[in-house]
């Protein structure tokens, strides 16, 4: 049985259609579905008992089944999900004034074991289909206090190594038949992979893209993200830029402090150059300690430099605020290995956090 989420609304109706079924028949399913948060076949109560009888024969409704929340004092909440193959993925919720985003996974695991990032220490294991990609909306924005705005591709895993899957739900999630969140809060980051890239140019939404930069040369880049010795950066810059000319959409050039390694002043003067010549924007964040990793995060003060460096050559930065880390949700984080109790297995026990099993059969 295929999972219905895998769908599209006219993918749907060709396959209610094959099932001799109509085509509007589809639209109330996915009214069911995407407007009024269905969980299970059984609660469409508009639609022919003989109808719930083929759903529930050809389709699955649910991606997974399981789940475990951590809250943050912040305010954050990071959800460990069990997929039905039993593997799990990790998402975020950031709630910031008005602006609910929501950091989905797009894979299990990840291959290329970027050094700042805990999500290559799991070795990569395969691409999230696209109803496991929408079911962590549809899901997190059940238990969310709050109703979720934006969307960032920013969790575990390479979203434009699963640019099918990834643009497809994209398509459901903007689409007026679903949850309707709007392209231009919808951001996609990459580390620079170079046929996702070229593919998204064509793509025909206003998404927003970022690319992990986090260094300005190809020696130092290399070190830190193995994925640059077969993407060059003057191959991903190039690329990048091609997108924004035939877009029109600014980048935003995501750029980690660390410590000793990409924070000099020769550093920003590189990346002021990179960001003039791409028209885009830096987002400068602070590095969140993972044991596993060894670099060290730059002070706050030497944030506040490297940003101050860049304003003086007119760059537009911004200096992005560190959430979650007390739950091991922050940026570069995620492992999904029951990582919100990490914490306080370092000693953090000053930390106040809730977890808690969630046992829903209607994910």
């Amino acid at each position: 049985m295929r999972l219905i989420k895998d769908y599209t609304l006219p993918e749907l109706k060709e396959d209610f259609k094959r099932l001799g079924w109509p085509g509007y028949r589809a639209g109330q399913v996915f009214h069911w579905i995407y407007k009024k948060g269905g969980r299970e076949f059984a609660e469409m109560d508009n639609l022919p008992k003989a109808l719930l009888q083929v759903l529930t024969g050809n389709y699955k409704l649910n991606s997974f089944s399981n789940a475990r929340e951590f809250i943050s004092q912040d305010g954050s909440r990071k959800y460990l999900l069990k997929l039905a193959d039993g593997n799990q993925v990790e998402s975020v919720f950031i709630p910031a004034g008005v602006r609910k985003t929501l950091c989905v996974s797009t894979q299990v695991g990840c291959k290329f074991s970027c050094g700042m990032c805990a999500s290559g220490l799991k070795s990569y294991v395969r691409n999230l289909t696209v109803a496991e990609i929408i079911d962590q909306l549809l899901y997190v924005q059940r238990q969310a206090p709050a109703k979720i705005t934006n969307i960032v591709f920013m969790g575990m895993g390479e979203p434009l190594e699963n640019y099918e899957n990834v643009t497809k739900a994209i398509r459901i999630i903007n689409s007026e038949e679903g949850p309707e969140i709007a392209a231009r809060r919808i951001t996609i980051s990459t580390a620079g992979y170079l046929p996702g890239i070229k593919k998204l140019i064509d793509f025909d939404l206003q998404t927003n893209l970022s690319l992990s930069l986090h260094a300005t040369i190809d020696k130092q880049r290399a070190r830190i993200m193995p994925i640059n010795k077969k993407y060059p950066l003057k191959e991903v810059l190039k690329t990048c830029s091609d997108y924004f000319q035939h877009t029109g959409r600014i980048i935003t050039l995501e750029y980690i402090l660390l410590k000793g390694v990409n924070d000099t002043l020769i550093d920003a003067q590189r990346l002021a150059a990179i960001t003039h010549g791409l028209k885009g924007k830096v987002n400068l964040l602070p590095f969140n300690p993972v044991p596993e990793l060894p670099y060290q995060p730059v002070k706050k003060a030497g944030r506040e430099q490297f940003a101050a460096w860049l304003k003086s050559r007119k760059v537009p930065v911004t200096i992005r605020k560190s959430r979650g880390a007390d739950i091991f949700a922050a940026c570069g984080q995620l492992a999904a290995n029951n990582s919100g109790q990490r914490s306080q297995d370092s000693g953090e026990s000053s930390v106040e956090r809730k977890s808690q099993e969630i046992q829903d059969s209607g994910v």
